[in-house]
């Protein structure tokens, strides 16, 4: 079942410039879909590193588990990627492990490099085995059309029930040398990350050592995909990663901490926001994008907790979806979050109007130019504590019938 693009998506796909050392190839497997690629491939050139943050889920699946493996054996050499989407390969035991391990071995000799510098993803149904011979088939005959794929093809063959492909570019100096980032994002539901998102591969002709790499995601992610939900549920096959061939040609950096990586780390930061950003604008049934503010908390993870809780809570997302200010779900949900609060210092505004505060509405308040707000697609909601310093923004969707539509019908 296809679905009508959401209306927060934006006007076109970017310009995605291409990198430097990256090829990519995309193909229909007959998986799930036709009519469309739904098989990733990309050619890292020698040199090329890699980093990764994944899903801290219990349930993760098999490629989960060897993209972790891989960035540890092979020290963060990189030189392939090969994402499917259609079927999660999650949840299907030893049958998982041994289709992971064929489609490395097939990508690994159609490379020609070890298989621990490859890595793999897979994006659908859960508990359905993944009948891998349609991947290792084309792998097998992929090389005369590595570099003929566009970053729109590699967006697309990478999606689910996303209704637009996702993707972003920046560009920063390291050194006075130019270098450009590009990347792209799946997700549309399921999105509330413990690591990362659902899929999202950031590529950029920097050259950057694997740990220096680590280091910049981390910092990245915990800012951009770690601060947005769409339902609260964590994938079982969450993975970011961040490839760089190098072929910038800059002088080397040995620490992300380095002053030479202040615009390169700005560069990253912006586009994962970008990306994440976009994976929230495509929420499942979204007719609204959601800003949440939280300051004055006692620490910036509590006021990241209670932004969350916030973001999550179906009250509040049905709420807005209604175009109701109901500004009494809100201190609900800061009250439910674990954290402190005060409720006589607690200050809430809507569209940057103030509406409660002391402990009550604020008298005789102007709700017009609220409702006005709440009817926008883009609604902002700021919540101060008054407790501390500590301040964090999440961003959310709201819910509506069209996230049931969805999902009731997504296995069938």
């Amino acid at each position: 079942m296809t679905h009508a693009v959401s209306p927060l998506a934006p006007a076109a796909f970017p310009a995605l410039p291409a990198i430097a050392g990256v090829d990519l190839a995309t193909h229909n497997t007959g998986l799930r879909y036709q009519g469309r690629p739904d098989l990733l491939v990309v050619r890292l050139a020698a040199g090329s590193t890699g980093a990764g943050v994944f899903t801290r889920s219990k349930t993760r699946s098999a490629p989960v588990d060897w993209c972790r493996r891989a960035l540890a054996a092979g020290g963060g050499a990189a030189r392939g990627l090969v994402v499917n989407s259609g079927n999660a390969n999650a949840f299907t035991g030893s049958r998982g492990i041994a289709s992971v391990e064929r489609t490395i071995a097939s990508a690994a000799m159609a490379l020609s490099c070890p298989p621990e510098e490859v890595f793999i993803a897979s994006t659908g149904t859960i508990g359905v085995p993944l009948d891998d011979a349609k991947i290792t088939t084309l792998i097998d005959a992929i090389a005369p059309s590595l570099g003929t794929a566009s970053w729109f093809d590699a967006a697309t063959a990478i999606s689910t029930t996303d209704t637009y492909p996702k993707g972003a570019t920046r560009t920063a100096t390291i050194d006075g040398v130019s270098v450009t980032l590009s990347g792209i994002a799946k997700g549309s539901g399921m999105i509330a990350p413990d690591m990362a998102t659902m899929l999202a591969y950031v590529f950029t002709d920097a050259a950057l050592p694997a740990g220096v790499l680590q280091d910049l995601l981390t910092q990245g992610v915990e800012r951009s995909f770690n601060a947005i939900t769409v339902d609260g549920d964590t994938s079982t096959s969450d993975s970011l990663m961040l490839f760089a061939t190098g072929k910038a040609g800059n002088a080397p950096v040995q620490t992300a901490l380095d002053r030479r990586l202040s615009g390169f780390r700005k560069a990253l930061f912006a586009l994962l926001t970008d990306l994440a950003h976009q994976v929230v604008r495509d929420g499942e049934g979204a007719t609204k994008f959601v800003t949440v503010t939280v300051t004055g908390a006692k620490s910036p993870r509590a006021a990241k907790r209670i932004g969350l809780a916030i973001a999550n809570s179906p009250l509040v997302k049905t709420a807005i979806a209604g175009e109701d200010a109901n500004w009494g779900r809100i201190v609900m949900a800061v009250g439910k979050s674990g954290e402190e609060a005060d409720r006589d210092r607690l200050e809430i505004r809507i569209g940057g109007h103030l509406i409660a505060a002391e402990g009550q509405a604020v008298a005789d308040y102007d709700e017009g130019p609220v409702a006005t707000h709440m009817k926008g697609t883009d609604v902002d909601i700021a919540v101060d504590l008054g407790l501390g310093r500590g301040k964090a923004t999440v961003w959310t969707c709201d819910l509506t019938h069209g996230y049931i539509d969805i999902n009731a019908d997504y296995r069938t």
